[in-house]
């Protein structure tokens, strides 16, 4: 007598999993600087989709490349707003999906607690063996960093000092090992629990065009809920809170 409700229910257990959001996992390629964030931000967005995060972390050229090369990245969260405009334009992106998910902020940065100061003015004294930058042809942070040498009227002088890393997180290993005293980095690898580590200058923003970051769903993603869900998730307030915590302004 018990058969045809034990029925019923197993038949309304399968009609409830068969309408549930599959957990699927997505792609992502990040730009150096916002590998730390999309960790923190990866964690949130688990817990709220299910879906899971797997970064490839590089500098916004080399990623560019890849991407054209065929990897299979299906979202791309650049350091620019350059690169995910091109691959719109070249059709390997999906139109419309575009936007600003943060504004990065350069800092000149040193492990050493009191060697850069708070206007900057180490740089024109010198008086260190290597300065540390990320290459300005591969990542937008370094061609900041060139920008504000230049606009300072310090680039000639230090141009024989600079060590350059293919991206962001190479210039900040570089300050961080010790084989560079000082380098420019973004202020979201050096802020701890809401606190700068060592010594450091942000530099002012007039000095550098503004480093608009932007993200793009890439051809391998589209229709993808995991890929649509995260991009939703980057533009909500509990993603936004965390990205201004690891020291990026909002557009």
């Amino acid at each position: 007598m018990q058969y045809p409700y034990a029925k019923l229910c197993a038949t309304l257990l399968l009609t409830l999993l068969a309408s549930a959001p599959r957990a699927d996992e997505v792609s992502v390629a990040v730009a150096a600087n916002f590998a730390a964030p999309l960790k923190a931000l990866a964690i949130a967005f688990e817990k709220d989709s299910g879906h899971k995060v797997l970064p490839s972390v590089g500098a916004s050229g080399k990623l560019y490349a890849q991407i054209k090369n065929g990897a299979p990245f299906e979202l791309l969260l650049a350091a620019d707003d350059e690169i995910p405009s091109r691959l719109v334009k070249e059709n390997t992106a999906v139109a419309g999906t575009q936007f600003c998910y943060a504004i990065g902020t350069l800092v000149l940065w040193s492990a050493k607690s009191d060697l850069v100061d708070a206007s900057g003015d180490v740089l024109k004294k010198g008086t260190f063996e290597h300065i540390a930058m990320a290459d300005p042809k591969l990542a937008p942070y370094g061609a900041a960093a060139l920008q504000a040498m230049k606009a300072l009227g310090v680039y000639d002088a230090l141009q024989p000092k600079l060590v350059t890393g293919e991206s962001i997180a190479q210039s900040y290993q570089f300050v961080s090992s010790g084989n560079a005293l000082l380098g420019f980095v973004a202020l979201s690898q050096v802020l701890k629990d809401g606190r700068i580590e060592g010594s450091a200058w942000i530099v002012p923003a007039r000095l550098y065009q503004p480093i608009r970051q932007d993200a793009v769903i890439l051809n391998k993603g589209k229709g993808k809920p995991a890929a649509e869900a995260l991009m939703n998730f980057l533009k909500g307030d509990k993603a936004k809170a965390i990205i201004k915590f690891y020291g990026y302004e909002l557009p």
